[in-house]
């Protein structure tokens, strides 16, 4: 049952200025009612927190999405849509990793499906992606007089080429 002030707000809600009769006393409870289940799915509605988390071997690479820095391996970075992403990863002693990446949305992120989606507390999409690094080759010591004795044999076979 109602408290007496708010059968007041109900009355005044409703332009009585006499809160007397059953009738006020469930269009108050019918209102206190929708008012408590508003505020409850107010507070109880999420939002989906979408994450992907990047590791690579070798561990401590630095990674770009999108031509955007987000960090060094192993990091997690939350992202906003579903699609193609443009990877780059960079690590001392190993080749540049330029590859694309797929964030494919689950089942239940399907237009339409996803509006009750949204609407469930603490929903999480978690993507893993694993990256293998290529070590880079070490650079050769090269004499000097060597490259450039190559430099002038090459040059001199073009110069005898016919055009």
């Amino acid at each position: 049952m109602c408290s007496e002030s708010a059968d007041d707000i109900c009355g005044f809600i409703k332009g009585d200025s006499h809160t007397g009769g059953g009738g006020v006393t469930i269009l108050c409870m019918k209102r206190t009612a929708l008012l408590l289940l508003t505020v409850l799915c107010l507070l109880g509605v999420g939002c989906v927190q979408r994450t992907i988390s990047i590791t690579s071997e070798p561990a401590g690479a630095l990674v770009y999405l999108n031509d955007n820095e987000v960090g060094r391996t192993p990091v997690t970075v939350p992202f906003v849509f579903y699609g193609v992403y443009d990877v780059r990863l960079e690590a001392e002693g190993y080749q540049p990793l330029w590859t694309t990446q797929k964030a494919k949305a689950p089942w239940w992120e399907t237009p339409g499906i996803d509006l009750v989606a949204e609407a469930v507390p603490r929903n999480k999409a978690e993507l893993s992606w694993h990256f293998t690094m290529d070590e880079q080759p070490l650079a050769e010591d090269v004499d000097a007089d060597q490259l450039l004795d190559h430099a002038k044999q090459m040059r001199s076979s073009m110069k005898q080429s016919p055009e």
